[in-house]
């Protein structure tokens, strides 16, 4: 089923990534780690960092409360400033995204289970806004196969 819903698709918040930059603890308070290895994507401007230049690796939950559906696994970012993604499109690079998880999740947090998907990148969008359509649904977490968060995406 294809809708016409319309996204929102934003990288971490500003201030977050501003106090990690400066020292601040990640999700296990830990401080994030400075790294040059490792290419991956800055989870603030949702683009790619390119392999040998300076990172941070950190352990990110992107949930503000811990809670039984609050998952937290690694992320990049660039160490140096970078402008937070907000678009209502994704990134185009997702295209290459293979394979892809998303899932929907209600006001309080919690999965929506039925709308677990695991699917190549070029279907991302239009799986988004399926499940953005379900009434139940608040906002949806993009993951890579590894379960690495990527990006929330909510209703336009």
């Amino acid at each position: 089923m294809q809708t016409t819903q319309k996204l929102v698709v934003r990288g971490i918040p500003t201030e977050h990534v501003q106090a990690l930059r400066a020292g601040g603890p990640d999700a296990h308070g830990h401080a994030p780690q400075a790294i040059t290895q490792n290419a991956g994507p800055c989870r603030h401007c949702l683009q790619p960092i390119a392999e040998g230049r300076a990172k941070l690796l950190l352990a990110y939950r992107p949930f503000g409360h811990a809670q039984p559906y609050a998952e937290t696994g690694p992320i990049f970012l660039h160490k140096g400033d970078c402008e937070r993604y907000e678009a209502d499109a994704l990134p185009a690079w997702f295209v290459r995204l293979a394979p892809a998880l998303v899932r929907g999740y209600d006001a309080n947090d919690w999965i929506v289970y039925e709308t677990g998907r695991v699917l190549p990148g070029a279907e991302l969008a239009d799986a988004c806004r399926d499940i953005l359509a379900r009434p139940d649904v608040a906002y949806v977490h993009i993951r890579s196969r590894f379960n690495c968060f990527q990006c929330r995406v909510e209703r336009g």
